[in-house]
């Protein structure tokens, strides 16, 4: 992969920083998933930056708060369309590799029930060396990261450490990056396919990652959320939305979940913020689109006061 100069964040100010994966995502609507040789016809088809880091900092803009991006793009097409939605969502750019590997591209089928499949595309692009990005004079409220830039990511999590900066994983299912995550940061948030993954169900993997983070929170969709902080632990409902596709829900309670954090809100109101995102997610079709503004957010969260 052809990788350009170091990169170097030209604005410190910065609520929280995202790390790890940006793609761009197809979204076909269909009545169901397709069957062995099966050939169906969408109802309809969108396009859209994702990824979940990079999700997690448009949800992070969308709320208000200042997000920089720290990842790889290419000089494609879809590189290109991603830079800019980057841009009018203002999040910052300045850590943003561009390079002449394919941009990862993703094709979601989404079904009337909001179920979704999904395959990704990234050709021959590799994740970036851990020298090609300079975070040494940044200093953010938060860092969330996704798993998917290991060799920049494992150094930053021990900076953080250093620098007192709370950091977040964003553990969407095994694999090595969020493998040698899971014991650097301060807030693991896992999937239920990350903690099945682990330990068979959310309860026990609850048990086993605790052993290993200082606070642990398990997703599970409509059905809530399990956590647990040191010797404290608990559950919470999800909010009672009518979801139409789940793309990109973990994305936004991440984003949600560091923006909160940076806010310095309590336990139980960074839980609800970022729950409350994750659910607005699942009312629009496709991850970008679905990401709720600051308003409708603020109007699901004071619907339950």
């Amino acid at each position: 992969m052809s990788v350009p100069e170091k990169s170097i964040l030209n604005s410190t100010v910065i609520d929280v920083l995202c790390v790890g994966h940006a793609s761009y995502d197809l979204v076909f609507v269909v009545d169901h998933h397709p069957l062995p040789d099966e050939k169906l016809f969408a109802d309809s088809l969108s396009g859209c930056g994702g990824g979940p880091a990079a999700n997690a900092a448009v949800m992070v803009a969308k709320l208000g708060m200042r997000a920089a991006f720290a990842g790889y793009l290419g000089n494609d097409l879809y590189g290109v369309k991603h830079y800019q939605e980057f841009q009018q969502h203002q999040v910052n750019v300045d850590l943003i590799h561009r390079g002449d590997s394919p941009t990862p591209v993703s094709v979601v089928l989404v079904k009337p029930d909001g179920h979704r499949a999904l395959v990704n595309y990234k050709g021959d692009t590799q994740a970036l060396p851990n020298d090609s990005i300079d975070f040494s004079t940044l200093q953010p409220r938060t860092i969330l990261f996704d798993g998917h830039e290991p060799h920049i990511s494992m150094p930053l999590a021990v900076h953080a450490r250093e620098q007192g900066i709370p950091t977040i994983l964003d553990a969407g299912s095994v694999h090595t990056g969020t493998l040698g995550l899971m014991t650097q940061v301060d807030y693991l948030v896992a999937s239920e396919k990350f903690a099945c993954q682990i330990a068979g169900t959310p309860e026990a993997a609850l048990k086993q990652l605790a052993e290993l983070a200082p606070t642990v929170v398990i997703t599970m969709g409509e059905h809530g959320l399990i956590w647990q902080r040191g010797s404290e632990s608990g559950a919470m409902p999800a909010f009672k939305v009518d979801a139409i596709d789940t793309t990109g829900a973990g994305d936004a309670f991440h984003g949600a979940f560091a923006a909160a954090l940076a806010a310095n809100l309590s336990w139980q109101d960074i839980l609800r913020y970022a729950s409350a995102a994750g659910s607005l997610t699942c009312t629009m079709i496709g991850a970008r689109p679905g990401l709720p503004d600051k308003i409708a957010h603020q109007a699901l969260l004071g619907s339950v006061n």
